[in-house]
């Protein structure tokens, strides 16, 4: 089956050219649409699966040496030579997993949640092509054909982000997130460029297995400009700011793109080029240092929000951050691990944020809500569930995965104490943001329209029944990585280890193991504190936040504007090009070009005037001429 990889990307993209071409002459019938595109990511997720028990039948030093799945050549130029080929291991399978899986379940709620939608069709077609893309990315085995998926997903996400492009807000939105991005795939393509005139390949293994003959200061621009193209795909410090807008598009894309899969894509390929930024120990802290930055500074700016998709976002940034922090410190399947549980807790809290806007007529605002869990209960319990999930509680996937980040973080030779205390904070600020989130939504009075309340519904089935598939998810899909020290075993860590060929953790003695068991306590306590804060605020008092916000209102003004960073990059970028254009214009254009052609302009007036004067119209002038320059060149001749 493993020889088959290619079928996994074929599915999708069958779906895009039924739906996106066909639909185009002909009006298909909205179920055969949805029929089309839910089968092929049915088919895929069958085929990753199907690839993966195959993988799991082999020793574990088998599983990274299966010869990569080649196509056909691709680029055939000079030195270089590039195949659409395909890379099965165990790293490359659980993103294909991931990818499909979710994906799948995000198709089907689309069906009931864009039905009445003109755009059907083309939503569907897109949702198709960005999951081609996807799977080629990170089934790629080499950087040109993982650069293709990367910016395909780009331009999907483009798409998808202004699906509504009828409306002002959502165009815009998709060009800031396509601009910014291309500043990220800059720094990218630089990367590749040097790999490539270093090495002569772009292979994933020839490149890994020729990496020693690179010298560290070469090694470490390569993995620095790699993670700036991470840095913007996946929303990091500085080239975040195009995430929160992101949100215009339609909810289901929030989820599926730019929380569960396309915003991963940095970490993963930090985590696929393991073997350059182990070589590089500036860009490993580096990496680290920026993902725990934009870790605390994303869940800072989710604490005053109150958009629900706005603050799911930020939370996204946050938690992308504390994947970087993972993968930084060496860490590299703790990142892998919280990748997969936050794939599906975060796509379900954007589900439930789309069933919450389907049964309020699209209300956002979570001051104008309250008292859902009547309404709305399954809606309401997943929700629960996924916030117990990503607060980090015991019993639930995050729990997992994020301590075992912050268990790295402080023992890892990478890793730093301070780096481990704003992975603590932030913990407890993401557990303060998700219920203050939690209980202004769905506990307490209405504080909205009550003709929208009393209107208020359940979603359908199409959308309850994969938000209940990822709640069950969001709880059991940590026990694949329990830790040792709980007694478990990490059958994560173990089915990823060959990849990595590192263990990331330090020895299991007596002292660590107490050690780890006491940051653990640590990371829950302040975990239910944040939760116990948030209770105290937005339920047993909910006239004191405002108080507090009219105490403090310096702070909370800088937090509610997001730290004004979105003013100042329109002044340094926007307005600076303006005026550099300006300068331009006045000092160059006008001074120098348009000089130079008057200046031109007025020679030919100033030469045309001086033939004229040898322009006499005797035939004895012209004949002297003739002789005086005749007798010039003999002259110089001889």
């Amino acid at each position: 089956m493993i020889e088959y990889v290619w079928l996994i990307p074929l599915f999708p993209a069958i779906g895009f050219l039924i739906n996106g071409l066909i639909s185009r002459w002909y009006n298909l019938p909205k179920a055969f649409i949805a029929w089309v595109a839910c089968s092929a990511l049915a088919l895929s997720f069958i085929g990753s699966a199907a690839v993966f028990f195959e993988l799991l039948k082999l020793p574990p030093e088998l599983r990274v040496k299966i010869p990569d799945v080649i196509l056909f050549d691709w680029v055939v130029s000079g030195d270089l030579r590039t195949v659409i080929g395909y890379k099965v291991d165990p790293l490359s399978m659980v993103m294909a997993l991931v990818v499909t899986g979710v994906s799948f379940l995000i198709h089907v709620y689309s069906v009931g949640y864009m039905h009445e939608d003109p755009g059907f069709a083309r939503y569907f077609s897109y949702l198709n092509l960005f999951v081609f893309m996807m799977l080629n990315l990170v089934l790629a085995n080499n950087f040109l054909l993982m650069f293709l998926g990367w910016e395909g997903v780009g331009l999907c996400s483009y798409l998808l982000i202004g699906f509504w492009f009828e409306k002002e807000a959502p165009p815009q939105a998709g060009l800031k997130a396509f601009i910014v991005n291309r500043v990220g795939d800059f720094g990218f393509l630089i990367g590749l460029f040097l790999i490539f005139s270093k090495l002569g390949t772009l292979v994933f293994d020839e490149v890994f297995a020729k990496a020693h003959l690179l010298d560290p200061w070469t090694v470490t621009l390569i993995t620095l400009m790699l993670f700036v193209g991470a840095t913007g795909k996946s929303a990091q410090l500085p080239l975040y700011v195009w995430l929160p807008d992101a949100m215009e598009g339609p909810t289901p894309v929030s989820s599926l793109i730019h929380a569960a899969t396309m915003v991963t894509a940095g970490v993963y390929m930090v985590a696929r080029c393991h073997v350059l930024y182990e070589m590089a120990p500036l860009s490993m802290m580096v990496v680290a240092t920026i993902g725990a930055l934009t870790a605390i500074f994303a869940a800072s700016m989710a604490l005053v929000q109150v958009d629900f998709k706005r603050i799911l976002a930020y939370s996204t940034i946050s938690q992308l951050g504390y994947m970087f922090l993972a993968v930084g410190v060496g860490a590299y399947s703790a990142g892998i691990f919280h990748l997969m549980t936050h794939a599906f807790f975060k796509a379900l809290l954007f589900l439930a944020a789309g069933s919450v806007m389907h049964g309020l007529a699209g209300e956002l605002d979570i001051r104008r809500m309250g008292q859902l869990k009547e309404k709305m209960p399954i809606t309401f319990w997943t929700f629960l569930l996924a916030a117990l999930a990503i607060a980090g509680i015991p019993g639930f996937s995050g729990f997992f995965s994020k301590d075992e980040i912050l268990w790295n973080a402080f023992s890892s030779p990478k890793g730093h104490t301070l780096l481990w205390l704003i992975g603590l904070i932030t913990a407890g600020m993401t557990a303060f943001y998700m219920f203050r989130l939690c209980f202004m939504a769905f506990f307490g009075r209405f504080r909205g329209d009550h003709e929208v309340f009393h209107h208020a519904h359940e979603s359908p089935p199409i959308m309850t029944i994969p938000m209940i598939v990822l709640a069950v998810l969001s709880v059991i899909g940590g026990y694949v990585g329990i830790p040792h020290v709980l007694g478990g075993h990490n059958y994560f860590h173990e089915f990823l280890s060959p990849v990595f060929k590192i263990y990331e953790n330090l020895p299991h003695g007596e002292g660590s193991e107490k050690l780890e068991l006491l940051l653990m306590a640590l990371s829950v306590a302040v975990a239910l504190f944040g939760i116990f804060l948030a209770f105290n605020l937005y339920l047993r008092n909910p006239e004191l936040p405002k108080k507090l916000s009219e105490k403090w209102a310096k702070a909370y003004k800088i937090l509610w504007n997001k730290y004004y960073v979105d003013e100042i990059y329109g002044f340094i970028f926007v307005e600076g090009s303006k005026g550099f254009g300006r300068i331009l214009w006045h000092n160059f254009d006008e001074a120098v070009i348009d000089r130079t052609v008057n200046w031109i302009g007025s020679l030919m007036k100033v030469m045309g005037a001086g033939l004229r004067l040898f322009q006499t119209g005797f035939v004895r002038d012209y004949i002297v001429g003739i002789l005086v320059g005749a007798l010039i060149l003999m002259l110089l001749i001889l």
